[in-house]
């Protein structure tokens, strides 16, 4: 948006659709239009393009190509991860008297489609759920808060990468390590296995992501977080001989079966083109988020009397900045001060047009009325310089008149 006089700073709800992945999208349009299904030429050519993008998405995480389903976005593959996870316990006999729920452990900072689902079968009696509480320092996750929670009955771990509001990284490697030792010895004992699910939405694009590193069973991907379009991916590791997955649409059997429905195959060309330039330029996106950041925290320190910058921790997302505005004034307040020239969050898109703070900022360690001074920052990977000086300006500005 440089030269106009406005500057977004809201990557972490959504990004554009890069040049190149409008162009292989539009090709598609063109000319991969047969339904993948079908046995002519014009399906195989279809066919063909999504097993081109498997393989692009697979390598983006280092996975195998026949590990990732697509889906329609990152709520639908939480919640196939989940309920393919809850399936897996074996369930006891429903004509004895104690029927044993199985046992879900996530973290009080999920997002709502992780939340709300386990919430749901919590409520209706069907799984027995317990929160992993970050760290209200620093809005960290420490492996042992989650894995201190583990009983006979657990079956089902879910802890999103990146949180996208504090822009901290939870340790999902040294849980998936402990698990997978874990895991040995409840085969040995009889205990189900526990299934591990991370939400990758906030972290592709902006850190590494390697599934063998991070030792988890399932992986959601949401293209629109990395400049590819609005659909998104599961990786399960080993699916067609290990982890299970249950189809949340039954159908035509799309999909090798796990997602009826006729592909989307020009979205599902854009994605792969997505992750492809993810693979081949992420140290460069990295950096550059970085950069801009750091200069964005540093110019605004210098220019703004008491402002404070958030869960300033080791490891975080590159291009988050979580800024708290002045007392005795509030984030809604310096936002409508902007004019609309920033755009930015008080907190999580979804909740954009909530009046109340952030309740994932207070359960990181916030005060109500320090959530409610807030803003998140979230920097792109092209993200000029001119548009974090022209930001840092008008933010300035803004809190004085405040």
């Amino acid at each position: 948006m440089e030269g106009i006089g406005k500057a977004y700073l809201d990557y972490n709800a959504t990004t554009p659709l890069d040049p190149l992945v409008i162009g292989v999208i539009t090709e598609s349009l063109k000319c991969e239009w047969g339904n993948p299904s079908s046995a002519h030429s014009l399906g195989k050519l279809a066919s063909d393009r999504i097993g081109r993008s498997r393989e692009q998405v697979a390598a983006m995480i280092n996975a195998h190509a026949n590990d990732i389903v697509f889906m329609s976005g990152g709520t639908e593959a939480n919640i196939v991860a989940l309920q393919s996870g809850l399936n897996s316990i074996t369930k006891p006999n429903s004509k004895e008297c104690n029927i044993v729920l199985p046992h879900v452990i996530t973290s009080n900072v999920e997002h709502d489609s992780v939340k709300n689902y386990l919430s749901v079968q919590q409520d209706c009696g069907k799984i027995d759920l317990s929160f992993a509480q970050v760290d209200k320092a620093s809005g960290q996750l420490r492996p042992e808060s989650v894995l201190s929670l583990v009983n006979n009955r657990t079956c089902l771990i879910s802890v999103m990468h990146a949180n996208n509001e504090t822009g901290v990284l939870m340790p999902i490697m040294e849980i998936g390590q402990a698990l997978k030792a874990l895991n040995v010895s409840r085969s040995q004992n009889n205990l189900p296995k526990i299934y591990f699910h991370t939400d990758s939405a906030q972290s592709l694009g902006k850190v590494k992501v390697d599934v063998k590193q991070l030792e988890v069973d399932y992986l959601t991907i949401v293209g629109h977080k990395f400049y590819g379009p609005r659909i998104g991916a599961l990786f399960v590791k080993d699916l067609l001989t290990q982890t299970p997955l249950v189809p949340l649409l039954q159908g035509g059997g799309q999909e090798r079966g796990f997602r009826s429905g006729t592909e989307n195959t020009p979205m599902i060309a854009g994605l792969g083109q997505a992750a492809e330039l993810v693979v081949q330029n992420l140290d460069k996106y990295m950096e550059h988020m970085t950069r801009c950041r750091n200069a964005l925290i540093s110019n605004l320190k210098d220019q703004i009397h008491d402002i404070r910058i958030n869960f300033v921790v080791d490891p975080r997302l590159p291009n988050t900045v979580s800024l708290q505005v002045p007392q005795n004034v509030t984030a809604q307040k310096v936002l409508e001060n902007c004019n609309g020239k920033i755009f930015a969050s008080l907190g999580a898109a979804c909740h954009s047009n909530s009046q109340k703070p952030s309740s994932i900022l207070m359960a990181s360690g916030l005060s109500p009325e320090e959530a409610g001074r807030t803003i998140r920052i979230s920097i792109g990977r092209t993200t000029p310089d001119s548009e974090i000086e022209f930001a840092v300006k008008v933010l300035t500005e803004a809190c004085k008149r405040a």
